[in-house]
């Protein structure tokens, strides 16, 4: 059997604005509407013969990624592992390998997926896997690698040499991300892929590996598993022992080292989505090397190879050239294409100014639904909260805020202290600060609900949760 493991970790960084910390890359959603969470997930199901996923994530991205599986994939099972904070591609392996061996025996095998990549030739990407999936079945460390198509100096390669049962290439080395002249010859020569962090192997072939060449990183993964409680539903790994896991790559750990490694070419219109000059080249050009994302709203006069991503503001530029515009309801990117990997610096920035817009967008998504922030003043904030049929608000508490809430549709059950409520629409509340409050959809549908909170403090971490039904108290 072959278990399809999605990894889903990183913050996504170079794709400020659209990511962030808390809705990063794999959430994004590309012009076919599709995020390349949802994308990635049909994809790897349609390239095993298995209906059940393994995607290892934070617990603050579990139920949206959830909900979007369950959009897209409805018929499968999706399990998950919740790792309490990130260690890195080894760990995450690791921990995977051990749940697939639990579950389904020695010689089952991993498929090891990133969450936020792009395939678009389906078929050559399928016909790659049953290729590896059958060198790993005889114990091989299997990477699949990327045809390249022009020299690259973004991605780290693999040189591949002598051939395997006409399946796939030994590895002879890993080489780090080059300059340009030397990528250049790694192109010409034909012996050198793309190295996309896709991997196949046996469970017990690639705990093997770890125990040889990574032993600490295993045994801390293992200490951890002896305290998680496997039977729950999502995995929630123990996290005092995972904290304790080094952090490093796969590649790192592992690959560069291990003796029986190969290499699947692969040829498959892949893209990691790593940049905005990466996300423009999915889209047609004018003939003056112009692409425009976004609901048509962008006007270019005497423009040149310019890419801009709107939403529902108008965009217009005015002789310019090389540049990237992204606009976001609360951020706008202007940059040159050619620095396009240099926005993560600006998250840096953010982050160390503590601003919000490094961590959240306008709307953040919840377990329950979601808020957007219409207004964020020095004397309030203001949001519109969307609740879900079921959703569930924890019973909570604030030291430093008043909230009111109006009901603007749907009906809405309230507690406030020991009161209970049923609001509907045009109905208001009072919550002063320090009061126990929760609030709960028990309809059909959507409970749309304006919220206006006043006091000396405003921020998300005011929040003092005494139960939640999604394990966050």
């Amino acid at each position: 059997m072959l278990i399809p493991v999605i990894l889903s970790g990183g913050a996504g960084t170079r794709l400020w604005p659209v990511s962030r910390k808390a809705h990063p890359k794999p959430f994004m959603r590309l012009a076919d509407g599709q995020t390349l969470a949802s994308s990635t997930v049909r994809r790897a199901l349609a390239a095993v013969d298995c209906s059940e996923t393994l995607t290892v994530t934070a617990r603050d991205h579990f139920f949206l990624t959830r909900d979007l599986y369950r959009e897209a994939a409805p018929d499968a099972e999706h399990r998950f592992l919740l790792e309490p904070v990130g260690r890195n591609t080894a760990a995450a392996i690791a921990a995977a390998a051990l749940w697939v061996r639990e579950q389904h025996g020695d010689h089952a095998r991993l498929l090891v997926l990133p969450a936020d990549h792009l395939v678009r030739d389906l078929e050559a990407f399928r016909a790659a896997v049953a290729r590896a999936d059958s060198l790993a079945a005889d114990g091989w460390l299997v990477c699949l690698g990327v045809q390249p198509t022009h020299a690259e100096t973004g991605f780290g390669y693999i040189r591949a040499g002598e051939t395997i049962d006409d399946l796939g290439q030994q590895i002879e080395a890993f080489v780090e991300k080059p300059d340009a002249a030397t990528a250049q010859r790694y192109f010409e020569s034909g012996r050198y892929l793309w190295n996309a962090g896709m991997f196949a192997f046996r469970a017990d072939a690639i705990l093997a590996a770890l125990r040889e060449q990574a032993p600490d990183i295993l045994a801390a993964v293992e200490a951890t598993w002896a305290e998680t409680d496997r039977q729950a539903d999502p995995v929630e790994l123990d996290a005092e022992r995972f904290e304790a896991v080094r952090s490093d790559s796969i590649d790192f750990a592992v690959m560069e080292r291990a003796p029986k490694r190969a290499v699947v070419p692969m040829a498959c219109g892949w893209s990691d989505i790593g940049s905005w000059q990466a996300i423009s080249e999915l889209y047609e050009s004018d003939g003056s090397g112009n692409r425009v994302e976004g609901p048509g709203h962008a006007v270019l006069v005497d423009a040149r190879n310019t890419f801009v991503q709107g939403g529902e503001r108008l965009i217009a530029a005015v002789g310019v050239d090389d540049l990237v515009i992204v606009d976001t309801p609360d951020a706008v990117l202007v940059a040159r294409r050619g620095r396009a990997q240099e926005v993560k610096s600006v998250v840096e920035e953010l982050t160390r100014r503590d601003h919000e817009s490094a961590v959240y967008h306008r709307t953040v998504h919840r377990p329950w639904g979601s808020f957007t922030v219409l207004e964020d003043a020095e004397d309030c904030k203001v949001k519109r909260l969307v609740v879900k049929p079921g959703g569930v608000l924890s019973l909570q508490r604030h030291e430093h805020r008043s909230e009111h809430w109006t009901v603007v549709s749907g009906t809405a059950s309230v507690r406030v202290g020991d009161e209970e409520l049923e609001l509907g629409a045009n109905r208001t509340v009072q919550i002063p600060a320090g009061a126990l409050h929760r609030l709960e959809n028990r309809g059909k549908d959507n409970v749309h609900i304006i919220e206006v909170q006043t006091g000396s403090y405003f921020g998300e971490d005011d929040i003092e949760r005494l139960e939640d039904v999604y394990g966050r108290a």
